[in-house]
């Protein structure tokens, strides 16, 4: 099993889960693949918001923890990032100075 270090980077994660996906069998999943599972634990990740927010959610669905659902949804970012020989952190501090340069606002439209 690998180990992460005690404060990883976002390569760390990568990394770790590269590692992960060949001791248990996964690193010949193809980029469809690792993007439909990542797809399904996005779904179980709002599942689990409804839950939290004690919205109705289906009594035979199996529905996990917020903080579980995440954690699955990260180790299908970076097993997604990885197959498209995306870095994680370089992408995500490209995209920030981007972000850096719009301007938000928090004011909804007003409904007709």
């Amino acid at each position: 099993m690998p180990d992460l270090p005690p404060a990883p980077t976002l390569g760390d994660f990568q990394d770790y889960v590269r590692t992960l996906e060949e001791q248990r069998g996964f690193s010949g999943n193809s980029i469809e693949q690792t993007a439909l599972l990542m797809g399904e634990e996005v779904g179980e990740l709002f599942k689990a918001i409804r839950k939290r927010l004690r919205m109705s959610v289906d009594a035979n669905s199996a529905v996990g923890e917020v903080d579980q659902e995440l954690a699955d949804v990260l180790i299908y970012l970076c097993s997604l990032a990885n197959r498209l020989g995306v870095d994680l952190e370089t992408a995500f501090r490209a995209k920030e100075e981007v972000n850096k340069q719009r301007t938000w606002t928090s004011a909804l439209p007003a409904l007709p």
